[in-house]
């Protein structure tokens, strides 16, 4: 029996899953949480607290040493800008720092407009994508961008940290905004531009999907409790890797439910959406995934439960309030500088009824974004379900009201940890050089509840999209 280990540094912790590569049962795990600072939009965390996380998190499996094999699934977009010897210069500006929101749109009419960003990188640029974070920098800290030896993204800075080898892969590069999921290469055009201008040799070299990028260093395991020699797998951004680790094909639509909402597909058809709505990401495997992503998901709704005083699923059976949940501005639809909305309150309405409102406001962006994922990915099956993962996947109340805004028959996975599960996927394959579809087919990831559609309600999306345009336009 071999070992692996897959690693899921988020926004909030890092958690590490040992796994069994014949079975894929977990047989140890372990978590440590990070610091997030900011206010007024921004949203940092220095890079070595992950470092630290990790190796807390691989501490309490009991099981790093005995490990053949480690891939790091992270958290998209965040900037890492350090020096010669990898050493942060600064914290790194997180994928739900809004402070960049003026960078983005300059850079879209910089570079042609809309079309031009969808044809080359595959995606519009929004305030998460880092190209709009390096462009901040060198805006407002120049300093700083000017000292830069190299550029990264959080899962590359753990994996060359582990490694000594300045690697990426396509998953997580295609949501910099400075890799074209066209050429499968890093986008001169965009790299030029005067408010970028950045030496293509400060970025990491793009890996393949099941390449050996290194073993892990001497240095390494005397930090983390690793062999010394242990594979190291590209790593790859958390969506890409969640979807790897479920073995999702074509067709099928995942919707995860956690600190944001992330809506996505498994593509073989490259995608390229200039309304911006779905982001033209590739996975990890050689294919696609058209994606669109909220900010506010899960958090939103408890702080309006918390609010109200009330259970997180005390919800009533209908409302006639329409709440858009946007607490921290919104990526989807691109409203950086919004905040929470409400209407149709009257006296006789019950905490419950304005809970429920909350959770139909922030799936409605979701929902939505699943008919631009249909035209960009060449359709989505109608008898496949949709697969709802992400801690809110659990909540009675989330089943319901993404059941009724959908009409589909809804799989919940057993599996949880899918960020960690998919590095685990991607480990075994580096450790195998195995196809990691099949690794996620003979682990079963896929195997969990299935629930039967409900009732379809269409009136509830529509008083939103109504409130939407009379709100923004």
């Amino acid at each position: 029996m071999a070992l692996v280990v897959g690693v899921d540094c988020s926004t909030q912790a890092t958690k590490a899953l040992v796994i069994d590569t014949e079975t894929g049962r977990t047989v140890a795990s372990g978590r440590a949480t990070h610091t997030v600072t900011g206010t007024d939009g921004a949203r940092e965390t220095h890079p070595t607290v992950w470092w630290d996380a990790l190796a807390q998190a691989l501490e309490q499996t009991g099981r790093a040493g005995d490990v053949a094999a480690i891939a790091v699934g992270g958290q998209q977009h965040g900037l890492v800008v350090s020096d010669a010897d990898d050493a942060p210069l600064r914290p790194s500006m997180l994928w739900n720092d809004t402070r960049s929101a003026p960078q983005a749109e300059a850079l879209t009419a910089a570079l042609g407009g809309p079309e031009a960003w969808a044809a080359g990188p595959g995606s519009v640029p929004v305030a998460a994508y880092t190209v709009t974070k390096w462009a901040w920098l060198r805006a407002n800290e120049p300093d700083v961008a000017a000292a830069a030896a190299s550029v990264r993204l959080p899962h590359d800075w753990l994996t060359t940290r582990m490694s000594g080898e300045a690697v990426t892969d396509r998953g997580d590069a295609s949501g910099s905004g400075w890799y074209s999921t066209a050429t499968e290469a890093y986008d001169p055009a965009v790299l030029g531009l005067p408010a970028v201008d950045l030496d293509p040799s400060l970025l990491p070299r793009v890996a393949g999907p099941t390449e050996v990028v290194g073993t892990i260093t001497s240095a390494a395991a005397s930090a983390l409790g690793l062999p010394v020699g242990a594979v190291v797998g590209a790593g790859t951004g958390d969506n890409m890797a969640a979807a790897m680790g479920l073995g999702v094909e074509p067709g099928v639509p995942v919707l995860s439910l956690g600190t944001s909402g992330t809506v996505y597909a498994v593509s073989d058809r490259r995608p390229g959406d200039p309304s911006g709505t779905v982001s033209g990401f590739a996975d990890a495997t050689g294919r696609f995934l058209p994606l669109a992503c909220t900010l506010n998901c899960t958090l939103a709704v408890d702080r309006v439960a918390t609010w109200l005083g009330i259970d997180r699923n005390a919800v009533a059976d209908r409302t006639a309030v329409t709440m858009l949940p946007y607490l921290d501005g919104e990526r989807t639809p691109n409203l950086p500088q919004a905040s929470g909305a409400m209407l149709g309150l009257r006296h006789d309405t019950e905490p419950g009824e304005i809970l429920l409102a909350a959770y139909q406001g922030a799936a409605a962006s979701l929902v939505d974004a699943m008919d631009a994922i249909a035209e960009q990915s060449g359709g989505l099956d109608p008898d496949a379900p949709l697969v709802l993962i992400g801690g809110g996947a659990q909540g009675t109340a989330w089943r319901r009201v993404i059941g009724e805004l959908t009409g589909r028959r809804l799989l919940v996975p057993a599996a949880d940890e899918l960020v960690a599960l998919g590095a685990a996927v991607q480990a075994t394959a580096a450790l195998e050089q195995a196809d990691p579809l099949a690794i996620a087919a003979r682990w079963k990831t896929q195997s969990g509840e299935e629930l039967a559609p409900i009732a379809h309600d269409p009136a509830p999306m529509a008083r939103i999209r109504a409130v939407a345009e009379s709100l923004f336009g």
